[in-house]
């Protein structure tokens, strides 16, 4: 071969690579699509590595019952009601001459549970179970059978949280968790004497946190539960939510029940809450409280997209009290309260927890997003005053009043709806829905057409199957707001859009 022909094979083979180089990236620059190609669907990670031992759960739960349930107490209280008063128009009926006595005060009997948080014998419990033991009688049980009487060193009714002590020593103490550290999904057991039986522990798990159910009738009433499918029933008031280390969690203080008995829904008051609650009765004989004098809501999309965050999160502040201690922080009306205490806060009862551990005169960090930026500012904690506003904003949410099971007044609508049992469905020719019983006349549903015996199956798009659902929907809308509802009547399905008074 001539050195022309060396020179010229060469040059062929380095046009070929290249010509492939450049095919190649072209191909891969502008890659053919076909109709069969589809997206990834779900996940690609690696499952999480979930590995369970029943036999350990089980030594578990039996060590922890062993460890717990000597700390925990029966408590009986019997209290005096208040005699019947004289009807205002008592005369009118019976005239002046009748003769009548006020009976005698009856004797009311009610049963919870404690738990032992000093070897001298103070007990931790809810409010509710020890109320009215002043006037009356408090006998403690321990587990061991041996009774006390028991004596009321004092009540707090913002957070449910009572302290009673007895004249003991020696005695077994429970060990305090971190409630801080919950997460859902870990396991606990309530322990207490439910329905009348003495020391039952029940298993389930933590459903959510930072629950607020609204059973503290007071505007400054701290409600952040811990929710659980434990279960727990009438007499498990007052006694430990514990975690698999034995630790107390929670104190056990209500249910969600339609029956009074438990339906899965168990609430629990953190036990970082309790505890502070417990010192301040035990030193001061009441609970020392700091004030930070907000009223504050939770974030909806829209809200926080209108103050410039990218999805809702943190606490709106409504309204600063005059003189407060937010105001002398800085805080003012439309900030966001993102963390305290370099803890996010995301729900009101979350915040309100932190600053019901605080004493006056405490300082608190709080994180606050402004217009769009983020600034860090420091309020000391005042006293509460009892003329004081509210610490939280007022619920905006229309009154849904339950006048029995499976029936609810909406009064702002002019409404009372009750669901539809299985005849009733078959003779509306209705999967779901819930049936009007009532209208108020001149109210804004009467003045849309809307009569009884209607049956609403949609509530903003959305199927009602019960009274919940549409209860759950109405109360996400605020006053002002328009609910549309659809219908179905005897002339036929239809829409009506009704505003929220």
């Amino acid at each position: 071969m001539t050195k022309k022909q060396v020179v010229g094979a060469i040059a062929l083979v380095l046009a070929g690579i290249l010509f492939g180089v450049i095919l190649t990236s072209g191909f891969n620059a502008v890659k053919p699509t076909s109709a069969l190609d589809v997206p990834i669907i779900g996940s690609q990670d690696k499952p999480t590595n979930t590995r369970f031992d029943i036999l350990s759960t089980q030594n578990a739960f039996v060590q922890v019952a062993k460890e717990v349930v000597p700390t925990v107490v029966s408590i009986k209280v019997v209290s005096k009601s208040e005699g019947g008063a004289r009807p205002f128009d008592f005369f009118h009926f019976f005239g002046p001459d009748f003769e009548f006595k006020i009976p005698e005060p009856r004797p009311q009997e009610g049963m919870g549970s404690g738990v032992i948080i000093t070897k001298d014998g103070y007990i931790l419990t809810n409010n509710h179970v020890v109320e009215g033991g002043e006037k009356g009688s408090i006998t403690v049980t321990l587990w061991d059978g041996r009774e006390f009487r028991g004596k009321l060193i004092g009540r707090d009714k913002l957070t449910d949280l009572a302290v009673v002590k007895i004249e003991a020593n020696d005695l077994p103490v429970a060990r305090f968790g971190n409630s801080d550290e919950l997460q859902v999904g870990q396991w606990v057991l309530a322990i207490g004497n439910p329905l009348g039986l003495n020391l039952t522990v029940t298993a389930g798990i933590v459903s959510a946190l930072s629950r607020n159910i609204g059973i503290i009738r007071d505007s400054y009433g701290v409600e952040n539960f811990i929710q659980t499918d434990a279960a727990i029933n009438p007499g498990n008031s007052g006694g430990p939510l514990v975690n698999l280390n034995g630790e107390v969690v929670g104190i056990n203080t209500a249910i969600a029940s339609r029956t009074g008995y438990y339906q899965g829904y168990g609430f629990a008051i953190p036990i970082n809450l309790a505890r502070k609650v417990a010192e301040d009765i035990i030193k001061y004989g009441k609970v020392r409280r700091g004030v930070l004098g907000v009223q504050i809501s939770q974030l909806d999309e829209s809200t926080a997209k209108g103050l410039g965050l990218d999805k809702p999160r943190g606490i709106l502040v409504q309204d600063v009290i005059s003189g407060s201690a937010a105001e002398e922080a800085g805080i003012k009306a439309g900030d966001v309260i993102l963390e305290c205490e370099g803890k996010e806060v995301n729900r009101p009862g979350e915040l309100q927890e932190i600053i019901a551990r605080k004493r006056p005169g405490d300082k608190v960090k709080l994180k606050i997003y402004r217009e769009g930026k983020t600034i860090e500012l420091t309020a000391t904690l005042k006293p509460r005053k009892e003329e004081e506003e509210v610490a939280e904003a007022k619920d905006v949410e229309p009154p849904a009043k339950e006048i029995e099971p499976g029936v609810v007044s909406f009064e702002k609508l002019g409404l009372t709806v009750a669901s539809l049992d299985e005849e009733a469905r078959c003779k509306y020719k209705v999967k779901n829905g819930v049936i009007i019983t009532k209208v108020e006349p001149f109210s804004e549903a009467y003045d849309k057409g809307i009569r009884e015996n209607d049956i609403i199956i949609e509530a903003d798009r959305k199927p009602v199957r019960n009274v919940d659902d549409l209860k759950k929907i109405i109360q996400s809308r605020k006053s002002g707001e328009v609910i549309l509802l659809r219908l179905r009547s005897s002339a036929g399905n239809r829409f009506v859009g009704l505003k929220i008074q």
